[in-house]
C-alpha cells in the first residue's frame, strides 16, 4: 500500500483570514501532513453571480487586499506561505489538488447560501477525483439549526434569540495557532497586485490606510486594547460618536481576522479579572449577539438585501429623489449629525452606529428613498460592509424587517446631534465649515442670527448647504407613508 503520509492537504481560507481559533487549519496541521493554504478569489462560479450574492464593495476590497497581505506574513512566520489563484473555487481547487496530489480539503462552514452552494460545489468536485473534503463549524457561536423555533424556523426577534444563545452556554475554547506549518515548494501563486482590489488610479484609499491597519494581529491587539482600557464604560459611552467609547472590531470580524469565539471568551475572562465591568462586557457581547442574530437571519432569508422581510413594505410608496440621494452620499442634507457620518463613511470607510442609524433614518423616512439605496451606498464605502448585518441593519431601520424598529420612530436630526454630540466635537471633525459655531447652534445653523453666522464664517446655501427638507414636514410625511401600508 502506498505511503500517504507525504501527500499534502489543503486549506481553502474564506471569510476567515486568520491562524488562530482556524478550525480546518487545525484539523490540517494535525495531520502531519504538508499543508497547502490556498485563498481562491472566487468571482466566476455560478453560486457567486445568483440573485443572492454580489461581489464586494471598493471598501472591503482594499481591506480585503491588505487582510490577504497580513495572512502572507503570518503564515511566512511559521515557515509557509499563501497561495492565491483566481476563479471558480470548484476548479480551482481541484485542480490545485489534481497538480499536488493532495488527498484531503478543509475549509470553514459560512452560513450563507451562496457560500454553501460554492461548498458544495467544491466537495462535489473533489469527490469525483477521489478527494476527501472536510468543513468545520467557524464562524458563528451557535448554528442556525440549534436555534429554531418550535416550527423549526429562525427566530426573527432579537432578546429572545440572544437568550436562546447564551442558553447554549459557552461556545468551545479557541483553538491555538499551529506553532509550524509544513510548506508545499514551487507552488505557482498570483499576485495581489493582479488581482486588482486597489485603487489604482484615483486613489480614494488614503483615508483607509490613515485609520486602519488590517490582519489578524491588528485585530487581535484591537480586541485586548479594548478589553483592557476601553470596555469600562461602554454601555454608556458607546452611543457617543464624539468618544472613543466602540471596540472598532466590526471589520476584523467581517473578514474572520477575529473569530467571535474569541472575542467571548476574551470578555469573559475579562469580566472574571474585572467583574465591576460585567455591565459593560454584557452590552459589548450583546452587539456580538446582533451580529450572530443577523447571520442566522441571512442563513434564513438569502435575499436579505434585496427583498423586504415583511411583505407589507412591498406596497411602500417610497421615492425617485437622485438629487436628494446625491445629497445624502457626500454629505450634503444640511443637517450637520448625518452630513458628519456621511462624510466620515467616505473619509475612513466606517461609520459611528449611532450615526448610522441618524443617517438611514433621514434617508427612510424624511426622504422617503428605499432603504435598498442605501444599502448599496454603504455596502461600496464601508470596510465592515457584511452580507448579513448591512441589509439587516437597514431593514431595522426601515421597518420592514426583523424586530424592526417602530413605524413611528423618525430620528431627529438635530435632537440627536445634541444629545449624542453636545458639545458638538464629532460634527467640526467632520463638517469643518461648521466649526466656530458655538455648541448650541452646530446642530441647527440655520436658527442662528444672520450676524452669528458671519462670524463664524457661515453662509447657507453657499459655504453649508441649508437643510434640503424639513425636519417637521420630512417626519409628517413619513408617518402618512407608514400609516398607507397599515391601512392596506
Amino acid at each position: 500500500m502506498a505511503d500517504t503520509s507525504a501527500l499534502p492537504c489543503i486549506v481553502w481560507f474564506r471569510d476567515d483570514l486568520r491562524l488562530s481559533d482556524h478550525p480546518a487549519l487545525h484539523a490540517a496541521s494535525r495531520t502531519g501532513r504538508p499543508v497547502i493554504c490556498l485563498y481562491v478569489l472566487d468571482e466566476a462560479s455560478t453560486a457567486l453571480r445568483g440573485p443572492d450574492a454580489r461581489p464586494l464593495g471598493g471598501a472591503a476590497r482594499w481591506w480585503l487586499a491588505q487582510s490577504l497581505r497580513a495572512m502572507q506574513q503570518s503564515l511566512a512566520s511559521k515557515g509557509s506561505s499563501l497561495v492565491l489563484r483566481k476563479g471558480p473555487a470548484a476548479t480551482v481547487i481541484a485542480e490545485l489538488a489534481r497538480d499536488t496530489q493532495a488527498n484531503a480539503v478543509f475549509w470553514n462552514e459560512i452560513a450563507q447560501a451562496p457560500h454553501q452552494a460554492v461548498a458544495e460545489q467544491v466537495a462535489v468536485a473533489l469527490e469525483a477525483i477521489g478527494v476527501s473534503s472536510q468543513s468545520l463549524p467557524g464562524d458563528l457561536l451557535a448554528a442556525p439549526a440549534r436555534i429554531r423555533n418550535k416550527d423549526g424556523r429562525g427566530l426573527r426577534v432579537y432578546t429572545p434569540f440572544w437568550r436562546r444563545a447564551q442558553a447554549l452556554g459557552d461556545p468551545p475554547q479557541p483553538l491555538p495557532a499551529p506553532k509550524v506549518l509544513r510548506p508545499v515548494a514551487d507552488l505557482a501563486s498570483a499576485t495581489l497586485e493582479s488581482w486588482g482590489l486597489e485603487p489604482a488610479r484615483a486613489d480614494w484609499a488614503g483615508g483607509l490606510r490613515d485609520n486602519w491597519t488590517p490582519g489578524e494581529v491588528a485585530g487581535q491587539e484591537r480586541l485586548k486594547t479594548f478589553l483592557e482600557r476601553g470596555v469600562a464604560g461602554y454601555a454608556s459611552e458607546r452611543d457617543r460618536p464624539d468618544r472613543e467609547g466602540t471596540s472598532r472590531l466590526s471589520p476584523h470580524l467581517r473578514f474572520g481576522e477575529v473569530s467571535p469565539r474569541q472575542v467571548w471568551h476574551a470578555a469573559r475572562f475579562a469580566t472574571a479579572e474585572r467583574p465591576a465591568l460585567a455591565g459593560d462586557i454584557d452590552k459589548f457581547l450583546g452587539e456580538v449577539g446582533w451580529r450572530e442574530f443577523c447571520r442566522h437571519l441571512l442563513f434564513d432569508v438569502p435575499d436579505l438585501a434585496k427583498s423586504n422581510l415583511q411583505p407589507a413594505f412591498n406596497a411602500f410608496p417610497w421615492k425617485r429623489d437622485d438629487q436628494a440621494l446625491r445629497a445624502w452620499q457626500r454629505g450634503q442634507t444640511g443637517y450637520p449629525i448625518v452630513d458628519a457620518g456621511m462624510r466620515e463613511l467616505w473619509r475612513t470607510g466606517i461609520m459611528h452606529n449611532r450615526v448610522r442609524m441618524v443617517a438611514a433614518s433621514f434617508l427612510v423616512k424624511h426622504l422617503l428613498i428605499d432603504w435598498r439605496e442605501g444599502e448599496r451606498w454603504f455596502w461600496d464605502t464601508l470596510v465592515d460592509a457584511d452580507p448579513a448585518s448591512n441589509p439587516a441593519n437597514w431593514q431595522w431601520v426601515a421597518g420592514s424587517g426583523a424586530d424592526a424598529a417602530p413605524y413611528f420612530r423618525v430620528f431627529n436630526p438635530i435632537l440627536q446631534g445634541e444629545k449624542f454630540d453636545p458639545d458638538g466635537a464629532y460634527v467640526r471633525r467632520w463638517v469643518p465649515e461648521l466649526a466656530r459655531l458655538p455648541a448650541n447652534l452646530i446642530h441647527q445653523p440655520w436658527s442662528a442670527t444672520p450676524l452669528k453666522l458671519a462670524s463664524a464664517g457661515v453662509e447657507l446655501g453657499r459655504t453649508y448647504p441649508v437643510p434640503i427638507i424639513d425636519h417637521r414636514e420630512g417626519r409628517e410625511r413619513a408617518l402618512k407613508a407608514y400609516a398607507s401600508i397599515r391601512a392596506a
